[in-house]
Parts: structure tokens; C-alpha cells; sequence
């Protein structure tokens, strides 16, 4: 089984060594380059105030974070659900840099898990052309009319979504989904309660699409995994 963990990163700006926090961690969780549903997603307290520059970049206010937990208390559950799974990450330094001098702040080691870095693999992919998130988005028809602010879990599974195209997309998946094992309540997503952003972004889909989604599930019958996620959800 190949686990791997697709991560990105909300801050208050672009060095920790200038004194600037980590304010959002969002994780998903890919099973042989699958989405199990499982994630990971937390804000934090940076304990500083939130630059207006970085403000209008994902919207975190400094009395919306007032409350959140600190990174210490935190840091644990991170890497618990981290383990020792290769990491996927888009511009990986900068993310990695933050993660590591929170870590260093809390008293942790630093992350030794494998990294791969999207930008690279982009960059090695598409030479000469623009790499960014919704360069790529654009480049391989992934919807992010979503992504109006920066949110760190949105991201992530933005970014999983584009990783699998850089590695060949739907020819890819479909070869890789017989290998990947999710049956029953186990392959389930572990839904950990998130506060609402202040700022809430644009629902993934429309009113329309649920609709059809939910009449496509219906005809699946009882025992499809789809079906499985619509009763966990209704349940909650």
C-alpha cells in the first residue's frame, strides 16, 4: 500500500525566521494515489497579529484565530496522522520551512518524511510554463471557481486533484483504484470538527449536482461505498 499525505499551509506571511506563524494545516489523505476521505485540518493561534497583506489572502482574522489552539498543542495528532507517509506538496520549501520552525518552537523534532514537490514535478512536466495552483487548475480542466480565498484543506484537495493529472490523470487513476482496498466503515472519512471559516468559500458544487449526485448514488444500491459516505454524512 502506497500512503501518501497531500499537504498545504496558511501563514501570517513568508518567513518564519522574520517571525512570521503558521495559521492552517490542511492533510488528505491519498491510498495509491486514491483519496481515502480521510483528512486532516486545523487552525491555529500564531499568537501574533495577522499583517493585512496576508489577511487578503485566505481571510484568517486575528479574532478569528483567538481561540484556536496553538501549534504545540497540536503538533502531536499532526503527526500522528502524518506517520511516516511521503508528503505532496506544492512548492514544498516554503511549507516545510514553517512546519519545521513550529515544530523546533514546540520542542519536536523536524519532519524527515519524503517529500515531493509539485512545483518540480510540474516544472519538469510542462518546461517553460506557468506552475502555479491555478495555472495547472486551468491547464487540466480542474474546476477552482471554489478558491476565491486561500484555504488550506480546499488546497490540498485541489492539489491532489492536479498531482494525479501530473501523473497521467484518469488513464492513471483507473489503473490505480483496483489496487487501492477502502470497504466498510474503514475506508470511511475520519471528519475531525472544523469551525466555520470567516469568510466561507463557494461550495464545491451546485445545487444541481448534488442533486444528480445523490440520484446516481440511489441507483448504486445499498452496498456501494457512496452510498456508505451518504449515510455517515446524514448521520452527522
Amino acid at each position: 500500500m502506497n500512503r501518501e499525505i497531500v499537504l498545504d499551509t496558511e501563514t501570517t506571511g513568508l518567513s518564519p525566521q522574520q517571525g512570521d506563524r503558521l495559521v492552517e494545516i490542511g492533510c488528505v489523505e491519498l491510498i495509491n494515489h486514491i483519496p481515502s476521505g480521510r483528512h486532516y485540518h486545523v487552525y491555529i493561534n500564531p499568537q501574533r497579529s495577522m499583517p493585512e497583506e496576508a489577511f487578503r489572502v485566505h481571510g484568517l482574522s486575528d479574532e478569528f484565530l483567538a481561540d484556536k489552539p496553538l501549534f504545540s498543542a497540536v503538533a502531536d495528532d499532526f503527526r500522528n496522522f502524518i506517520g511516516d507517509a511521503q508528503l505532496v506538496i506544492h512548492n514544498a520549501p516554503f511549507d516545510m520551512g514553517f512546519l519545521n520552525a513550529e515544530l523546533e518552537k514546540a520542542g519536536k523534532p523536524r519532519l524527515t518524511n519524503p517529500v515531493l514537490d509539485t512545483v518540480m514535478l510540474a516544472r519538469e512536466k510542462h518546461p517553460g510554463a506557468r506552475v502555479s495552483l491555478d495555472a495547472l487548475c486551468k491547464h487540466y480542466g480542474i474546476d477552482n471557481s471554489r478558491r476565491t480565498l486561500h484555504g488550506a484543506l480546499l488546497d490540498s484537495e485541489i492539489l491532489a486533484e492536479v498531482y494525479l493529472e501530473l501523473l497521467g490523470g484518469k488513464q492513471v487513476s483507473l489503473a490505480l483504484i483496483a489496487e487501492t482496498q477502502v470497504s466498510g466503515a474503514a475506508g470511511l472519512a475520519t471528519r475531525i470538527p472544523v469551525a466555520p471559516r470567516p469568510v466561507p468559500l463557494r461550495p464545491r458544487l451546485t445545487d444541481a449536482e448534488a442533486a444528480a449526485h445523490a440520484a446516481l448514488v440511489a441507483k448504486m444500491g445499498g452496498e456501494a461505498i457512496w452510498a456508505q459516505y451518504t449515510v455517515a454524512e446524514a448521520a452527522e
